[in-house]
């Protein structure tokens, strides 16, 4: 059995990136993988431009009090003419400043006086000036190939005058689930049966990422019916990801479908939830198998789903930051499992933020991953007192 560590390790030296891209429009980018590092061509900003609405000044005329002419009127997206001596340049933010000028006083500091304005405040030479350059020069690079692009990209982007983006073409995943006690929501429970909850929460977590998301349903549980799913899955997707049916029972036929169809390199890893996991390979697709428990389900993939299939989008940071809090908990018997505990941040006495836990640790009870904001992780073996330091995993960092 492997450690989650070692999982991980080995899930990712078997991620293969995509190669192939598709340019599309910098406003449709969102959550795409850049496939070609982006260089810029232009300063920005390309000009010096006031960082406030006020006056351009030289700084050596402006002695508390003086009273200066106002030449000159410059809007953004105007540009002025060079500042005669004894004057000043009515401006507002973002406009050029005019040649001559080394200063923008803000009008906060100004007095008006007809056509005349009184400075009240001494300026330094380059104060409230942004200057030509000072975000991004020619020939920087703005975007790293592997970026997986949100708003600020997007923003950068533009900034430099992109109107599109070569990015990876999107992965496709394909899931099904296997059970025949599952039904779907918007249908009657028949006796022993329940709503088939893993099918919505892979449908978010898999699209949640921009993958393409191929949902081939639920699977009787027999050998022939899941056999035919995985090959359809196969056949279709980039990356096959079932729920439910990797265990060792008589109706856990997932695992044995893979076998037959492909092969299986990692199975089963000591942790708590989601101890029956699968990789392997079907023909060309990647296959996961996770546990059916809607938890194990869940914390399985943010784990160690996600940051394989970021890989394989090519995504080049896959890992999610962590980091230490207080525990306001006490874990008193030591696991031989690694275990993930559903937990929520809230402010301690001190003001320090510590993680409390949902009061059901239990694998089966999906409420504690929607009140939680994260996972406490407590490695093998170890205990926790109330008060000490933990390593704690956030959900803004894994969903999405």
């Amino acid at each position: 059995m492997l450690t989650a560590d070692q999982l991980l390790e080995e899930l990712l030296k078997r991620a293969r990136g995509l190669t192939q891209t598709e340019v599309v429009p910098v406003e449709l980018a969102l959550g795409r993988v850049l496939g070609q590092p982006q260089v810029a061509t232009i300063s920005v900003p390309p000009l010096d431009n006031s960082a406030m609405d006020g006056y351009a000044v030289r700084a050596a005329e402006c002695a508390p009090g003086a009273l200066l002419a106002v030449s000159q009127r410059i809007a953004a997206g105007q540009v002025g003419g060079a500042l005669a001596a004894g004057s000043v340049a009515r401006i507002f933010t973002g406009a050029p400043v005019p040649p001559g000028a080394d200063a923008v006083v803000m009008q906060e500091h100004c007095t008006v006086d007809g056509d005349k304005v009184q400075i009240n405040h001494q300026p330094k030479p380059g104060e409230n000036i942004r200057r030509a350059g000072e975000d991004i020069h020619p020939g920087d690079t703005i975007l790293a190939a592997g970026t997986r692009l949100g708003a600020a990209a997007m923003g950068l982007a533009a900034s430099v005058g992109l109107a599109a983006l070569p990015v990876y073409r999107r992965l496709k995943v394909a899931s099904f689930s296997t059970g025949d006690e599952l039904v779907q929501p918007g249908t009657a429970l028949g006796a022993g049966q329940i709503y088939n909850s893993n099918r919505y929460t892979l449908a978010g977590l898999v699209q949640g990422l921009g993958c393409e998301w191929l949902d081939l349903g639920s699977v009787p549980d027999t050998l022939a019916a899941t056999l035919g799913a995985l090959q359809r899955a196969a056949a279709l997707a980039d990356v096959v990801i079932t729920s439910g049916g990797v265990s060792v029972g008589e109706e856990d036929h997932v695992k044995a479908a893979v076998e037959q169809l492909g092969k299986i390199d990692l199975w089963k890893v000591a942790m708590k939830p989601g101890k029956p996991l699968v990789y392997g390979r079907v023909g060309e697709a990647d296959f996961i198998g996770l546990p059916g428990n809607p938890v194990s389900t869940f914390v399985t993939f943010v784990l160690f789903a996600r940051p394989f299939l970021l890989k394989r989008m090519g995504v080049v940071d896959v890992l999610p930051k962590t980091y230490r809090v207080m525990a306001a908990f006490g874990w008193a018997k030591p696991g031989q499992r690694r275990e993930f505990l559903r937990a929520r941040l809230q402010a301690g006495q001190g003001g320090e933020l510590e993680a409390q836990l949902f009061h059901n640790q239990s694998s089966g009870v999906l409420t504690s991953a929607v009140w939680a904001d994260g996972l406490v992780d407590i490695d093998i073996g170890h205990t926790v007192t109330r008060g000490e330091l933990v390593r704690f995993i956030p959900f803004s960092e894994v969903l999405g």
